[in-house]
């Protein structure tokens, strides 16, 4: 059985978490309408549109020939995710869950910049060609 690459490494627990993820937004869609920004429409086909790119990038990243590329589209759909996780601060005068207080969405963003530089990192490891051998 051959080693796994190093590139291979970080990219397949990137993989992983964009499926899960992906798939989550079908087993469990009312918490991502509730991430959803209230100011955009069509909450529901949204949740459908971001689990079904979830899923796709993660599968891109975990196929070597096209892990670049899908890493780079992991890189840029989690930065679109990015003012979903700012929403909360638009309505601080509410009674917010921790998560939804300054504090928390500071940790979501760090959260989610940490996974766009993984997903950089995994774009810039990759060779683009399958695995030879």
């Amino acid at each position: 059985m051959p080693r796994p690459r190093r590139d291979d490494l970080a990219a397949w627990p990137l993989a992983a978490l964009m499926v899960v993820s992906g798939v989550t937004h079908f087993t469990n869609p009312g918490y991502y309408r509730g991430l959803v920004p209230s100011w955009l429409p069509a909450r529901s086909a949204l949740v459908v549109l971001s689990g079904l790119a979830d899923v796709a990038v993660g599968a891109l990243v975990a196929v070597p020939a096209t892990r670049r590329a899908g890493a780079r589209a992991t890189a840029a759909l989690i930065t679109t995710y990015l003012p979903a996780h700012l929403e909360p601060l638009r309505h601080r005068h509410t009674e917010q869950q921790a998560s939804d207080r300054p504090a928390g969405v500071a940790a979501r963003v760090a959260v989610n910049l940490g996974y766009v530089g993984w997903a950089a990192a995994v774009a810039r490891r990759a060779t683009g060609r399958p695995r030879s051998g």
